[in-house]
This record gives C-alpha cells, sequence and structure tokens, in this order.
C-alpha cells in the first residue's frame, strides 16, 4: 500500500482485525464502549489520525508544493516559510506512524488475548483465586493444628495526636 495514506492504512488494519467495515465498528464503539475497550481504545486512535492525516498533512504538503513548484525560484523571506513547513510535514507525518503503530499495537494486544482464549485479567486471577481457597495458616504450624486464640486488651495509652 506505497500510495495509501496512513488513514486508509489503518481503518484496513481496524476492519481487518474486527472483520467488519468501520462504519459498523464506529456505532458499536459509540454506542456500547464497555463491551469491546480495544476497539474503543482504536477509535480513539484513528479519529486522531483523521485530524492529523486529514488535515494537518495535507495543508502542510500542499504549502510546501506551493513554495517550491517548478519553475520558481523562491524568494530569500520564502526560505524560512519552506523550511518551517518541510519541518511542520514532518512532524505531521511522525504522528501519523505514531498513531498507526499504536493501532497495531492494539490489534496485536487484542490477537494476544484472544489466542490466549480468556482476557488477560481472569488469566491472572485464577491463580489468586486458587491460593485463597487453601487452607490458611500460620508459618511454622503443623495445618491440622488450631491457631491459638488472639487475646483481647485495652489499647494502650501511648503519645497520641492531641496528647
Amino acid at each position: 500500500m506505497p500510495d495509501a495514506t496512513a488513514l486508509d492504512q489503518a481503518t484496513t488494519m481496524i476492519e481487518e482485525a474486527w472483520g467488519r467495515p468501520i462504519e459498523a465498528l464506529e456505532s458499536i464503539a459509540v454506542r456500547r464502549p464497555t463491551d469491546d475497550p480495544l476497539l474503543r481504545s482504536v477509535m480513539h486512535i484513528r479519529s486522531a489520525l483523521l485530524v492529523t492525516a486529514g488535515s494537518s498533512v495535507a495543508v502542510h504538503q500542499e504549502r510546501l508544493h506551493a513554495l517550491t513548484r517548478p519553475g520558481h525560484a523562491p524568494a530569500f523571506y520564502d526560505l524560512q516559510r519552506i523550511t518551517s513547513s518541510a519541518a511542520d510535514l514532518r512532524v505531521a507525518q511522525a504522528e501519523s506512524r505514531t498513531a498507526l503503530q499504536a493501532i497495531s499495537h492494539v490489534v496485536q494486544a487484542r490477537e494476544a488475548a484472544a489466542s490466549a482464549g480468556r482476557a488477560p485479567a481472569t488469566r491472572l486471577a485464577q491463580p489468586a483465586v486458587a491460593r485463597s481457597g487453601r487452607d490458611q495458616h500460620v508459618l511454622g504450624q503443623v495445618p491440622d493444628q488450631a491457631a491459638p486464640p488472639a487475646v483481647v486488651r485495652p489499647p494502650a495509652p501511648g503519645p497520641g495526636p492531641g496528647r
């Protein structure tokens, strides 16, 4: 896809990952954001990319093309405008690449979670639940012995606030 814009690449990546057209995914992300938080994240990144790629890159490219059109020798005062337009274009393109990379990472995270067959939080919670279900005992105590009763005393006076 060398001629495709960053927005086109992002749209293709999202549609392939979720298997639906982008219009349907946009409505799902807005109507039911808790159903698929990764979709919501991807759609937020895509909307930022829409602003960056849709306006910033195009504006800077047009300005740069106008300042460096064929057969036109730029005036001395145009050199600063050419330099700043080129720098602004590079920044906008870097932002677009970063957004594409972020979308790619979210898609990879979704695929990894799907291949694991369950959400990472569930996978991490299972050992904790298993540990909490075991009989708890004090270190150095034989598991069959009862724990000694706790001694209840009134709190000892001590240097506290206002004393």
